[in-house]
C-alpha cells in the first residue's frame, strides 16, 4: 500500500536523502514517481538513485503536478510503497498490445493469493501518443477470466509531441505502458459530469483516435456548423485551438457518453481527438461548464464518503485533465482546492495527465475518458 509520499527537488542529494531515509524504515520499499515535463531529464538521476540504493523504481513524466490544491512544473513527486507492487513495463505496444498486457497481468498474478472478496485494481499509465488505447483495453479485457478493477491516466507532453515517458529502474520508453497491480485499493473515482448536447451526429468514417467524416460530410465542416448553431461561435482553423477544449465531443456508449477532446486539424477536414472514436459511433457535441455550474468534485466528494468512513481518508492520489485545465483555466486551481475540502483529506498529490480509464461499475468493462478527474483515496 502507498505509506507516504513526498515532493523534492530534482536533484541527486535530495532524492538518494528521501530514499535513504525511506528505506531504513520500510526495507522491502518500492517508489512510483511522477515527474513534470520540465524536469524530464532527471528521470536519470532518479533511476541512477535507486539503483545506488537497490530500490525498485517505476514512473512516468506529466505535463505538470499537482501539489498544495494548485499546480506545478518544478519537483519531483516520490510515492512510496511499503513494499514494491507487483509491475510490467511493455514498450511498442500498438500492437499486440491487448495479448501481451494479458498475459503481463496473469505472470503477475500467479503470484498473489486470492479469496471471493479479492479484488485487485490494475493501475495503467500509458504513453499518451499510443492512439489505439481502448482497443488494447478491450482485447486485454476479453482475454481475463477475472477482470480486475481498472484506473489509469495518460503521460507524456502536453504539445502531444513523441518523447519516452514511462520508466522503471532501468528503461525509459515511449509508445509503451506501465502497469502496476495494487491489491489493497479498495475504491476508484473518475468523472467528468460534462452536459450533452441534443444534436445526435454519427462518425460515418473514423480510424483509431481521428473523426474522417460525421454524417458523410468532412468533420470538422459538420463540426464548425454544430458549434455555430448551438453555441453562436464562427469557428475557423485559426481559432480551433481556443475553442476545441471547450466543446469536445460526447461517444454516446450503452449507459455513458466519453469524452471526446478533439486536439488537432487532420488531413482532408478530419479530427484528431484523444481517445478512439469507433466508426459508426454515435456522437454529442459537450459544452464544458463552468466551474459555478459543475458538479463533478461534489459527486466525488459523495461517493468517497460512501466508500469510506469518516475521517478515513488520509490523501488523495489525484490525476487532473489537462484538457479540463485548459478549459477551467485559473479556475482549475480551484476545483482542486474544493475537491480537497468534498474528500476532507489532509492532501491532494498527483499530476496532470492526457486521458483516463476506468471501469464501467454496472460491465466492469475498461473505459477511457477525457476531461476526467481520477482519484485513488489513500485511507488511514
Amino acid at each position: 500500500m502507498i505509506i507516504t509520499q513526498q515532493i523534492v527537488s530534482a536533484n541527486l542529494a535530495a532524492i538518494c536523502a528521501v530514499f535513504q531515509d525511506w528505506k531504513a524504515r520500510w526495507p522491502l520499499l518500492g517508489v512510483m514517481a511522477l515527474v513534470p515535463e520540465k524536469e524530464a531529464n532527471q528521470v536519470s538521476v532518479l533511476q541512477a538513485a535507486a539503483t545506488q540504493l537497490d530500490i525498485p523504481l517505476v514512473g512516468a513524466i506529466f505535463p505538470l503536478l499537482i501539489a498544495e490544491s494548485d499546480f506545478r512544473e518544478n519537483g519531483v513527486w516520490l510515492v512510496c510503497f511499503d513494499r514494491m507492487p507487483g509491475y510490467f513495463l511493455i514498450e511498442q505496444i500498438q500492437q499486440g498490445g491487448g495479448a501481451a498486457m494479458a498475459k503481463a497481468w496473469h505472470d503477475l498474478m500467479g503470484g498473489v493469493s486470492r479469496s471471493d472478496s479479492f479484488k485487485p485494481t490494475l493501475l495503467t499509465v500509458f504513453d499518451a501518443m499510443v492512439p489505439n488505447i481502448g482497443t488494447i483495453m478491450d482485447e486485454m479485457h476479453l482475454l481475463l477470466d477475472s477482470p480486475p478493477q481498472y484506473a489509469g491516466v495518460n503521460a507524456g507532453s502536453e504539445s502531444f509531441q513523441p518523447m519516452p515517458c514511462v520508466f522503471d529502474t532501468l528503461r525509459l520508453v515511449e509508445n509503451g505502458v506501465l502497469g502496476l497491480l495494487l491489491t489493497d485499493q479498495t475504491s476508484i473515482i473518475v468523472k467528468h459530469d460534462y452536459p450533452v448536447s441534443q444534436t445526435l451526429m454519427r462518425a460515418t468514417s473514423a480510424t483509431g483516435n481521428r473523426i474522417v467524416t460525421i454524417d458523410n460530410r468532412p468533420a470538422f465542416e459538420v463540426y464548425q456548423e454544430v458549434i455555430s448553431a448551438e453555441y453562436g461561435i464562427a469557428l475557423t482553423e485559426e481559432n480551433f485551438y481556443q475553442y476545441a477544449v471547450h466543446f469536445p465531443f460526447g461517444v454516446v456508449m450503452a449507459v455513458d457518453v466519453l469524452v471526446r477532446i478533439p486536439v488537432a486539424l487532420g488531413e482532408s477536414g478530419s479530427l484528431v481527438c484523444v481517445g478512439e472514436i469507433p466508426p459508426d459511433s454515435m456522437l454529442r457535441m459537450l459544452k464544458a461548464p463552468e466551474l459555478i455550474d459543475s458538479t463533478c468534485v461534489t459527486g466525488i466528494g459523495e461517493l468517497l464518503r460512501s466508500k469510506t468512513k469518516p475521517g478515513e481518508i488520509n490523501s488523495v492520489l489525484t490525476f487532473y485533465c489537462a484538457g479540463r485545465k485548459m478549459h477551467f483555466g485559473d479556475d482549475a486551481a480551484s476545483e482542486l482546492a474544493q475537491l480537497q475540502q468534498q474528500a476532507n483529506a489532509i492532501e491532494i498529490f498527483g499530476a496532470v495527465s492526457l486521458g483516463e480509464l476506468d471501469s464501467n461499475e454496472d460491465f466492469e468493462l475498461p473505459r477511457f475518458h477525457n476531461a476526467a478527474i481520477v482519484c485513488l483515496p489513500q485511507v488511514k
